[in-house]
C-alpha cells in the first residue's frame, strides 16, 4: 500500500486546478473553477473544481473525487497507476513495499514527543535553575495564569536539554528529526531545534501538541521567532495559535493577531477570542478554518508597513470567502500587546468596537496613493473609488459614501453615483451570468437520489446524515462530542454510514482528513458521494446545538416501527423499545 504521506505530498506537489486544465478549460467564479464535464456530455458547465479541498466535482453525472481520481478517469488508469502518473509529472518516485501504518505510527509518535517536549519546556520554565524566561515574560507583564493556560514554556541555552530527555524518554534521534524537534549538524550529530528561547506550544482543536513557536531571548542567536518546521502532524498554513480557547469563547467575532504573544496578552485580559498565525501571512486555508467558526474578524496587525501589508492581504482573502472584516487602528502603539499595556483593558474592548470595516480601511489606503490636492489625484482617486463602492452590496452604504467624498472633494454626487451604478450594473450582469449558469445546479439533490434509492425512501434521516458528516470534516473538534452520543450503526444509508465510519477512525487515530486519504480507501462511487456532500456543504458553517439536532433526527429513525418491524420483536426488544419511546416524550 502506498504510504498516506507519500499521497499528501503528491496531492501538494500537484495542484487539481493546473492538473484538469491540461484537459478541460477552466473559469475561474469566486473560490472555485468551472468548466464543462469531461467525462458527460452537456452545454452548461457543471463540473467544479475546489482549490481549497484539492477535490471536484460534476453536479450533472456526479464524477467526484482528488487529482488522483480525475486522472484514474481521464487517462482510465488503476488508482497505483495514476500515482505513478501523477508522481513522473512532479518528479516523486512511488515507494515500493512500505507498511502504510508505519507512517501512521510515526505520526501518534511524534504527538506524544510533542507533549513530552511541551513538559520539558514547561518545567524549565517554572522550576529551572536559568530564570531568563520567567525574567522575560514578567518584563512583559505575563499573568501566571496565562503562562499556565498556554502551558507556555523555556528552551534553555544549552545544545542537547530536550535531545537527552527524550532519549531517556524511549524516543530515537530519528524520532525527534521527524518531529522537527532537533536539527541534524554537518557532522551527523543532532542538537536541539530550540535554544534560549521562551517557547509557545502550537496545540490543535482536537487538544495535541503539534508544534512549536519560540522567541530568542537577546539579539544574537536566529531569528527573532523560530516556528517548528512542517511535519506529519504540523502544517503551518493550516493551524493557528490559540484557536483550541478562542472557538469557545463568548464574544463570537475573532481578532487576528500578528503574533504570539499579542494573542496571550489578549487572553489575559479577557479577550479569549483572539488567534494568530503561525509565522507565516494569512493563508487561504487558515482563512477559511476562520470562517467556520466566526461571520466577523477583527484585524488587530501591527501598524508599521509590513502589518499594513499583511492587513490589505488578509481583507482580500476574507472578502474571497465573504466574511465579514473590520480592521483594528491604533494611535499611541505599535501593537495589541502594548496598547493594552497602556491604556488598559477597557479602553481596547472600545477601540475593538469602534473598528472600522474593510470598505473604509480600502479607502484610506487609497487615499494614500494620490495627491487630493491635485485635479489629476482626485480624478485618479475617485476612479478608484467609484471601482470600490461598485463592490459594496449595502445601498445604503454605497450612498453613505459617494455623499461624503463628493462633499469632501466639491465634485457632483449625481456623477459619482452614476459612475458606481455603471460599473454596479456592470458587476450585477457578470453575476447574473454566472447565476444562469449554476441553474442546472438546482437539480442537484434529484440526480443524488436517483442515483441511491435508498436515500430517497430516507431522504430527511439522510439529510441530517450529510450534515453531520459535513460538520465534522469542517470542525473535528466535534468528535469528542459527536462520538458519545451516535454510531455508525445509528445511520439510515449505507453510503453515509461507511463515509461516516471512516471518517471517525481517522480522527480516532489522530489521521489527517482530507479526499486524497478517502480517495485511497473508498470505492468510485462512494468517492463522488463524498465530494459531493463537501461541494453542498462549501460555504455552510455549523455549530454545536446544529450538530445535536443532526443527531437528534437520524436517531428519531430507530423510534419509527411499522406493524411487521414491533410483531416480530421478543419481548426484551419490546421492552427497549417502548423504553425509548418513553424516554423521547418525555425529552
Amino acid at each position: 500500500m502506498i504510504p498516506e504521506s507519500f499521497l499528501e505530498e503528491l496531492k501538494q506537489r500537484c495542484d487539481i486546478e493546473q492538473i484538469i486544465s491540461a484537459y478541460v478549460p477552466l473559469k475561474r467564479t469566486g473560490r472555485t473553477y468551472k468548466g464543462l464535464c469531461p467525462f458527460h456530455s452537456e452545454k452548461t458547465p457543471s463540473f467544479v473544481v475546489y482549490p481549497e479541498s484539492q477535490s471536484f466535482y460534476c453536479f450533472g453525472c456526479g464524477a467526484g473525487g482528488d487529482v488522483i481520481t480525475f486522472i484514474r478517469r481521464q487517462e482510465n488508469l488503476e488508482y497505483v497507476e495514476a500515482v505513478r502518473f501523477l508522481a513522473e509529472k512532479v518528479g516523486m518516485t512511488v515507494p515500493e513495499d512500505v507498511a502504510e501504518d508505519r507512517t501512521a505510527k510515526l505520526r501518534l509518535r511524534i504527538l506524544e514527543m510533542n507533549r513530552e517536549a511541551a513538559r520539558f519546556f514547561h518545567q524549565n520554565l517554572v522550576k529551572g535553575p536559568d530564570r531568563r524566561g520567567l525574567e522575560y515574560f514578567a518584563s512583559r507583564g505575563m499573568d501566571p495564569k496565562m503562562i499556565t493556560r498556554f502551558g507556555l514554556g523555556y528552551a534553555p541555552d544549552g545544545w542537547n536539554g530536550l535531545r537527552d530527555h527524550l532519549a531517556e524518554k524511549g524516543y530515537s534521534w530519528e524520532e525527534m528529526r521527524a518531529a522537527a524537534l532537533v536539527s541534524q549538524g554537518r557532522n551527523g550529530s543532532v542538537y536541539d531545534t530550540f535554544r534560549r528561547r521562551v517557547i509557545f506550544p502550537i496545540i490543535d482543536l482536537r487538544g495535541n501538541v503539534i508544534g512549536f513557536g519560540g522567541r530568542i531571548l537577546g539579539k544574537e542567536g536566529g531569528p527573532k521567532y523560530l516556528n517548528s518546521a512542517d511535519t506529519l502532524a504540523f502544517k503551518k498554513s493550516r493551524n493557528l495559535f490559540a484557536l483550541n480557547f478562542a472557538k469557545n469563547a463568548a464574544d463570537k467575532r475573532l481578532i487576528l493577531c500578528e503574533g504570539y504573544m499579542d494573542t496571550v496578552s489578549m487572553h489575559g485580559a479577557g479577550f479569549t477570542n483572539a488567534v494568530a498565525t503561525l509565522g507565516t501571512a494569512l493563508t487561504p486555508e487558515q482563512a477559511r478554518l476562520i470562517s467556520h467558526y466566526t461571520d466577523e474578524v477583527i484585524l488587530a496587525y501591527d501598524s508599521d508597513d509590513a502589518g499594513q501589508k499583511a492587513t490589505a492581504r488578509a481583507v482580500r482573502l476574507f472578502d474571497e470567502i465573504g466574511l465579514k472584516v473590520k480592521v483594528l487602528r491604533m494611535e499611541g502603539a505599535k501593537d495589541p500587546d502594548e496598547y493594552i499595556k497602556k491604556f488598559g483593558a477597557t479602553r481596547f474592548k472600545l477601540l475593538l468596537d469602534g473598528s472600522t470595516n474593510a470598505t473604509e480601511y480600502a479607502i484610506d489606503r487609497l487615499k494614500e496613493k494620490y495627491d487630493l490636492s491635485t485635479d489629476d489625484g482626485k480624478v485618479r482617486f475617485l476612479g478608484e473609488l467609484a471601482a470600490l463602492l461598485a463592490g459594496v452590496p449595502n445601498p445604503v452604504e454605497r450612498d453613505v459614501y459617494i455623499s461624503r467624498w463628493a462633499n469632501t472633494l466639491g465634485v457632483s454626487a449625481q456623477a459619482l453615483t452614476e459612475q458606481v451604478q455603471s460599473l454596479w450594473r456592470r458587476r450585477k450582469a457578470g453575476e447574473r451570468k454566472k447565476r444562469d449558469g449554476d441553474l442546472t445546479l438546482a437539480s442537484q439533490d434529484v440526480e443524488v437520489n436517483r442515483r441511491d434509492p435508498q436515500r430517497a425512501r430516507n431522504i430527511g434521516y439522510a439529510l441530517a446524515e450529510d450534515k453531520l458528516i459535513a460538520a465534522l470534516w469542517k470542525n473535528n473538534d466535534f468528535y469528542p462530542f459527536i462520538k458519545e452520543r451516535i454510531r455508525p450503526e445509528d445511520f439510515v444509508t449505507d453510503s453515509n454510514r461507511v463515509i461516516f465510519q471512516e471518517l471517525c477512525r481517522r480522527l480516532e487515530e489522530n489521521r489527517p482528513v482530507t479526499v486524497t486519504a478517502f480517495a485511497s480507501v473508498l470505492d468510485e462511487a462512494l468517492l463522488s458521494r463524498l465530494t459531493w456532500l463537501l461541494a453542498d456543504n462549501d460555504t455552510v458553517r455549523f455549530d454545536r446545538q446544529q450538530v445535536e439536532d443532526f443527531i437528534d433526527k437520524i436517531r428519531s429513525r430507530q423510534l419509527k416501527k411499522d406493524s411487521a418491524e414491533i410483531s416480530g420483536m421478543d419481548r426484551q426488544e419490546l421492552d427497549d423499545y417502548i423504553k425509548k419511546l418513553s424516554e423521547k416524550k418525555r425529552g
